[in-house]
């Protein structure tokens, strides 16, 4: 309500008409769910490819990120529709479980939904359309099982994996530098990996960034990288033969559990409380250094008399160290964490050939490097960048990077990227389309039509013309009969995508249809949104 006046100075007050609240229904609301999905999924078409653009997030506290990872874009959304909530969660369902692909299966899910709503003007039902793209999805992931080639790759040949890797790195910040960054990721995975088991276990592969100096500074060390410093600046930078008491238990006097107070009233109380804790100390001391240790690592603080201590001693420690590094420690030393001084015992130290504390530039920043540990597997990935927001953007890439290879190590069959794959998948599936009768054919059609998109958005966002490249890239495919001709995103002057080592994971390639699949047939049966206040 507001008060307003007319041309003669006469108020009148001006009323909100009362809007009526009703539900959609049917038609309406799988209508309604499409184009809130596809709002979502137009965001990320542009950031597909080696040439797609970046996105800039601020939050609400301003805090910037810069990046073109589908999941890290839409996770940093503030998506308020229910529906569109579902393309988040698909985006995280493929990172979770391929670690790649996230900005192509939301691509795929949108162009599946645009030809939904087309088949839906068209008056054919939403369960005969949810029927007829799993028919061609499992046509098209059959399909991709056949035109896949396997690699054979060993420790001593490793080019397949730096491919692969290099393909995921090619629409990333890193792609100036990605022969060095692939080199990284594939050697971090093979250090932690069972290749008899096709197992590749990630908790031992750490990732650190310290801003400062250039990208391709980045390196892998073998050990662990902490961002601590010793606890005394005159403690030693250089420990040779570090033997690592691993404690969560703090250098401090035992605090009294009750809610009793203890009143000092004379110096000579004061004394013998004093004398009391430095016998504390004392004995902390003595059970470290009668353990064998010659390093402590704690995951408290300690106060400046227990500092002193320890390097009166000759012990360096290294305090307020979080758990996840505590446990990654102890995992690469070989130690035991140890709760209670009186349970720390030789055999319950950590090894490390080396540990060294290291400098970057003129700042006063500091790290530790605990190296050639007991258990060599453990890795960690330094990376360096301009800065902080650099520095996330290529741990993003990096462990993309690092997925694929520890795809390629569980099932070693690829497929050729540049859209190859789609167009070749979407071939097959139109020619199958001829088998089928009544209203499913019209979805498997609609299927192979929304699988054209995929290259038709890497050639849009490579500066080509979409419909042009799309039809000389079929054609090309149709004549020759070869499934690996794809969109020349790169202008290398071929679009043979074996001959420019452009490859995708299989499994990865069949997750995004799936999921996508999956995703539209659940979209396409909501006929119903009912909120709280709708509850009968």
């Amino acid at each position: 309500m507001s008060l307003v006046f007319d041309e003669y100075g006469r108020p009148f007050i001006l009323m909100r008409e009362q809007e009526s609240k009703s539900r959609i229904k049917g038609l309406e609301a799988q209508k309604a769910n499409i184009m809130a999905a596809r709002t979502v999924t137009s965001i990320l078409r542009t950031s597909l490819g080696p040439r797609g653009m970046d996105k800039m997030m601020v939050s609400p506290d301003g805090e910037v990120t810069i990046t073109n990872d589908g999941a890290t874009i839409l996770q940093r959304l503030q998506v308020e529709h229910e529906v569109a909530k579902l393309i988040v969660e698909l985006a995280t369902s493929q990172d979770d479980e391929i670690g790649d692909g996230t900005t192509g299966v939301v691509v795929l899910a949108g162009a599946l939904l645009e030809q939904a709503e087309h088949l839906l003007d068209r008056g054919i039902h939403p369960v005969r359309i949810a029927d007829g793209f799993e028919e061609a999805c499992s046509i098209a992931v059959d399909h991709l099982a056949k035109i896949s080639e396997r690699v054979e790759f060993s420790a001593d040949k490793l080019e397949p994996l730096v491919l692969t890797a290099m393909t995921t790195l090619s629409s990333k910040i890193v792609n100036k530098h990605k022969r060095e960054m692939a080199q990284i990721a594939v050697d971090a995975v093979l250090s932690v990996a069972d290749l008899e088991r096709r197992d590749v276990n990630f908790d031992l592969i750490k990732v650190e960034g310290k801003a400062g100096g250039k990208m391709e500074d980045t390196e892998l060390i073998r050990g662990v990288v902490i961002d601590k410093d010793f606890s005394h600046p005159q403690m030693p930078k250089f420990v040779k033969d570090a033997r690592i008491a691993i404690l969560t238990a703090p250098f401090e006097p035992p605090k009294p559990k009750t809610k009793h107070r203890l009143d000092i009233t004379t110096p000579e109380a004061y004394a013998k409380l004093a004398e009391a804790e430095r016998a504390y100390f004392d004995r902390m001391i003595r059970q470290v250094l009668d353990s064998g240790a010659n390093m402590v690592v704690c995951q408290w603080g300690f106060d400046d008399e227990a500092n002193h201590l320890l390097l009166r001693n000759k012990l360096p420690a290294v305090r307020w160290v979080g758990g996840v590094e505590l446990e990654l420690i102890a995992i690469a030393t070989g130690g035991r964490i140890v709760p209670r001084f009186e349970e720390l015992t030789a055999d319950k130290l950590g090894k490390a050939a080396v540990v060294r504390e290291v400098g970057f530039g003129t700042t006063s920043a500091r790290m530790l490097v605990i190296e050639e540990c007991a258990n060599t597997k453990a890795v960690t990935v330094l990376v360096r960048g301009g800065n902080r927001m650099l520095i996330d953007e290529v741990k993003r890439s990096l462990h993309d990077a690092m997925c694929v290879t520890r795809n390629l190590i569980k099932d070693n069959r690829i497929v050729y990227g540049g859209g190859s794959a789609e167009v070749s998948c979407s071939v097959a599936v139109g020619r199958a389309a001829e088998s089928f009768s009544g209203t499913e054919q019209y979805a498997v059609r609609a299927f192979a039509d929304a699988l054209d998109d995929v290259p038709m958005a890497l050639a849009e966002n490579s500066g080509l013309s979409p419909i042009t490249t799309l039809s000389e890239v079929k054609a090309t495919q149709i004549k020759e009969d070869n499934p690996f001709i794809g969109v020349d995103c790169m202008m290398a002057g071929t679009a043979d995508m074996r001959t420019q080592n452009v490859f995708e994971t299989l499994i990865g390639k069949q997750q995004q249809l799936m999921l996508a699949t999956q995703l539209v047939k659940m979209i396409l049966k909501i006929d119903d949104v009912i909120a709280p206040h709708d509850y009968f």
